[in-house]
């Protein structure tokens, strides 16, 4: 049984004005052959954009990537005719690059700035079409949402690999279980809120891997948020 924490504060930073980020995992110039992803998970960055800023257009292929608002508004727009799409806090939006992409995103917003989480997943098909899908999440009331999955089931967004992310809002005090079937790995990253996990403390920011672990249990020590990926 292995539980591997990740600290919020282990995770390179960078400040270029605009935006401040966090790579839970290497990424453009950082570069720690001991964090190159975790299976097929490739990338965690936790971004704050700045009122008027962003990212100009820009290439993906064969990637799935999802961003997740937590605060603030993120526009969105690409070359599959998605223009001026904002979204807003607990909007997700997928895209399946493919044979290819380009898109940019930006913080509409002239006083506030907006907080994201960019996640990247190796997809296990190369070269499909190119697919872009938005929705906003539920309220969680302590129950796990999926969010995508490889089949699209619970009305989930499908993305091109095993794996099954999951997001959950506690209450403090209020506990989730989640089962990992035999050979299945996991991964946990904390939004905000402090969670005990097996009895290991996470604090905002924290992520941790999951190794021959059936059943883990998670306790909120205060109000949390917290992203569970299931993955083979």
């Amino acid at each position: 049984m292995t539980i591997t924490v990740r600290r919020s504060g282990e995770r390179k930073f960078f400040d270029h004005g605009w935006l401040k980020t966090y790579h839970t995992f290497s990424f453009g110039s950082y570069y720690d052959p001991k964090f190159m992803g975790y299976r097929s998970l490739r990338v965690i960055n936790e971004d704050r954009v700045d009122p008027g800023g962003g990212f100009p257009p820009h290439d993906h292929e064969n990637m799935e990537i999802l961003s997740i608002v937590l605060d603030g508004q993120l526009a969105h727009q690409d070359s599959m005719g998605n223009e001026s799409v904002v979204l807003q806090a607990n909007d997700v939006q997928v895209m399946s690059a493919g044979t290819g992409i380009t898109h940019g995103e930006y913080n509409p917003s002239t006083t506030k700035p907006v907080h994201f989480l960019q996640i990247w997943i190796i997809p296990n098909q190369k070269d499909i079409t190119p697919r872009y899908e938005k929705t906003q999440l539920p309220p969680s009331n302590n129950q796990w949402l999926l969010i995508a999955s490889n089949d699209a089931r619970e009305q989930s967004f499908k993305i091109h690999q095993d794996v099954a992310l999951y997001a959950i809002a506690l209450d403090k005090g209020k506990q989730a279980e989640m089962k990992l079937a035999k050979d299945r790995y996991g991964w946990v990253q904390l939004i905000d809120g402090d969670v005990s996990v097996n009895g290991i403390e996470l604090h905002r920011g924290d992520g941790a891997a999951i190794e021959a672990e059936s059943l883990l249990n998670m306790s909120a020590k205060s109000p949390a948020r917290l992203l569970f990926f299931d993955l083979s």
